[in-house]
């Protein structure tokens, strides 16, 4: 399945990209999306401790199943101001 991942803040610039369309298998976890996006994006492991995830308007965990036709969004943490 195909599923866009969307970068936002300092994730964006690392990435090259403000989105990436990604093949997944079925049944793949969050956890799962993030190693292949590492693989393919290597600075971003550096800020695998605090990234966020989102699919479509919630924070997921990621043992979340990306289901066909999420959007993943992969965030830093929020920060206050």
């Amino acid at each position: 399945m195909k599923v866009r991942v969307q970068f936002y803040s300092q994730l964006r610039d690392l990435a090259g990209a403000q989105a990436l369309d990604v093949d997944l298998a079925e049944g793949t976890r969050v956890s799962g999306l993030l190693e292949q996006l590492y693989q393919r994006v290597h600075a971003l492991r550096a800020h695998d401790k605090g990234i966020l995830v989102g699919a479509g308007l919630e924070f997921v965990e990621r043992d979340y199943e990306i289901k066909p036709g999420d959007e993943i969004a992969i965030m830093p943490p929020v920060q206050g101001g």
